[in-house]
């Protein structure tokens, strides 16, 4: 067995496992904090030029270079465990600043609009695979609301330049049928325009994520109407609070979950609201959809496995758990069905051919669809095979993450790259192995 981390602090092997299949999954733990929400608090305070204490935020990759584009704006932070101070230390004026996004989709997408919105001359760029994200519908909305945005290479994708200021307000159009990502974005830039800010949408995935938008403006101080297709944002009025809490993530709570679903164990989560807004909510009702028990109990959520089935399921709003949702469907009875998530194929892989490709190499079958996957539940009485396999994790951490949930079940199954999980969830190896009793 190659030797592998059990902490995010531990340098990570080049191989994770072989991960021992026939364990159950029993125990408890607390997820990190949201991902959506720690980001969403970050944007606004750069926004607001608020001082924030963030409780219980997440500290993964994506959130330390979002952290370094606060320290460019000249935000001072200062961290302590489970405490997360950020305070303006100056006013900007037009020096140029760099800002390097690593992977962060979510970040790209949430200060291509906020820094077209405070002071500065500011350029936005990533990794190669970021480059490749297209943010072109958002551009066009921010053109249309008085913002000048240049696209460094090719039109519609970063490197961007982005000039402070520029965004005025008034009516502009947007389609976000790509991601909810650019209309969170432009709500949010919105709160500090000159004039109010209205948004009439052409096309909405994720809308979930929306609404989480939403209530963490609102929390801040902000305004935001609805009518119909048209949001409506005003700048900032309202009074602020000096700190705010970051709940679990339901997006990290999915793999313990879905593992105790999976091995028939029973895991407790603590610090996740069964009233959450947070879109991946959704995904513990999948798991009782197909079969798991779920109980809630103050801000603890308890499941429970059993016999696994298979579901049709439209996972438009959440598209995250895609391959969650795939690693289980070998092992449940029937035919499972994910349909209505194209925009997956523009996240950190193409998560669609990625999880086709490493569910056919662990030996499963799946019919990759443009919209979908189908996948038979081969393995719901029958053994998956014996034979070694290494998984590859695509650069992706939610590949990974979803490929390890397999190795649980399918004997000899390794995970190339781990050390990705570190985007969002650096404790996962950890948190793993204690439900597991993995070695």
């Amino acid at each position: 067995m190659a030797s592998h981390s059990t902490s995010a602090s531990d340098a990570y092997p080049q191989i994770y496992g072989p991960i021992p299949a026939g364990r159950t999954a029993r125990g408890r733990l607390t997820p990190p904090g949201s991902k959506s929400l720690t980001q969403r608090y970050f944007a606004l305070a750069l926004l607001t030029r608020q001082g924030l204490e963030i409780h219980r935020p997440l500290l993964s990759d994506d959130i330390r270079f979002f952290l370094d584009a606060l320290k460019a704006a000249n935000f001072r932070v200062e961290e302590s465990r489970d405490l997360l101070r950020v305070t303006p230390v100056g006013e900007l004026d037009d020096t140029p600043r760099d800002v390097f996004c690593g992977a962060g989709g979510t970040m790209m997408r949430f200060l291509t609009a906020a820094l077209t919105a405070i002071p500065g001359q500011w350029r936005l760029d990533g990794i190669e695979r970021l480059r490749e994200r297209p943010v072109g519908p958002l551009v066009e909305a921010l053109r249309g609301a008085g913002a000048t945005v240049r696209s460094e290479v090719t039109e519609g994708f970063p490197p961007l330049h982005l000039a402070g200021r520029s965004l005025r307000g008034g009516h502009t159009r947007l389609d976000a049928g790509a991601s909810s990502q650019f209309l969170s974005a432009m709500l949010m830039a919105g709160m500090v325009t000159p004039e109010p800010l209205t948004v009439e949408v052409e096309a909405l995935t994720s809308e979930p994520y929306v609404d989480l938008t939403v209530d963490a403006i609102r929390e801040l101080g902000g305004d935001v109407e609805r009518d119909g297709d048209l949001w409506t944002v005003h700048p900032r009025s309202g009074v602020a609070p000096e700190s705010v809490r970051v709940e679990a993530d339901f997006s990290a709570a999915a793999y313990p979950a879905a593992a105790a679903a999976l091995t028939g164990g029973k895991v407790r989560l603590d610090g996740l609201r069964s009233t959450s807004r947070q879109g991946d909510r959704a995904f513990i009702s999948r798991l009782e959809e197909m079969g798991a028990r779920v109980q809630w109990s103050d801000d603890a959520l308890d499941i429970q496995g059993a016999g696994l089935r298979a579901i049709d399921a439209d996972l438009e709003a959440t598209p995250d758990q895609v391959p969650t949702l795939a690693a289980l469907a070998p092992f449940a009875e029937g035919t499972t069905r994910i349909r209505n998530v194209p925009h997956l194929r523009l996240k950190e892989s193409d998560r669609l051919a990625a999880m086709t490709q490493e569910l056919r190499r662990a030996g499963a079958e799946v019919e990759e669809l443009e919209d979908g996957l189908i996948i038979p539940g081969v393995w719901a009485d029958e053994a998956p095979p014996e034979t070694p396999v290494r998984c590859l994790s695509h650069g992706d951490h939610r590949i990974a993450m979803s490929m390890a949930l397999v190795g649980l079940r399918r004997p000899r199954l390794e995970i190339d790259q781990p050390s990705v999980v570190s985007k969002s969830y650096p404790d996962f190896w950890r948190d793993f192995e204690s439900l597991t009793g993995a070695p």
